[in-house]
């Protein structure tokens, strides 16, 4: 896992050194950053899946457009996921993320990937108060909406949980002015 984290981070450095445009944090505008609110429906993988039958959650995230390609920003929400009916003793919990955001848009529409990097806190019934997140991600954006599909792993320090969920994903750009 820490290849893949050093990979994504590698990726977007080298994608930020092909910049050509860079725009200060003082010239925000409704051209260059916005607010994203969005669903998002998940099927719990690996040991999780044997609980829980699926996830739902609401995605919150401010992105400033650093160049015309690269986006930073901060994200959090609310996931639940729903323990399933027939395992005697599983219950629901929730996780409430606390990220930062990187994107990489090649074209102002289209293709984009992008990974969430943070900590998850762990709400309810469960062996963990939280720990370390990546949320690599792969969709489809234009002027108004992101559609796309997660893998989203929480590592905590409790070797009985082990949160891994697939998914997909859609926000709503709201520009600020």
């Amino acid at each position: 896992m820490k290849k893949l984290a050093l990979s994504l981070t590698l990726m977007m450095a080298i994608v930020a050194s092909y910049a050509q445009t860079t725009r200060e944090i003082e010239d925000i505008n409704e051209d260059n950053s916005w607010l994203k609110l969005g669903l998002n429906l998940g099927v719990p993988v690996a040991d999780l899946g044997d609980y829980s039958s699926f996830a739902l959650g609401l995605d919150v995230a401010a992105q400033f457009m650093r160049t015309d390609n690269y986006g930073l920003g901060v994200v959090s929400g609310y996931t639940k996921y729903f323990a399933k009916s027939d395992v005697a003793g599983a219950q629901d919990f929730g996780a409430i993320p606390l990220g930062l955001m990187f994107r990489y848009y090649p074209q102002p529409s289209g293709f984009f990937v992008g990974t969430d990097l943070g900590y998850t806190f762990l709400t309810g019934d469960i062996a963990s108060d939280g720990g370390f997140y990546i949320r690599p991600q792969v969709g489809y954006h234009n002027y108004d909406w992101n559609f796309f599909a997660f893998y989203n792993q929480v590592f905590t320090s409790a070797p009985s949980v082990d949160i891994q969920t697939i998914g997909v994903a859609a926000t709503y750009n709201i520009r600020f002015k």
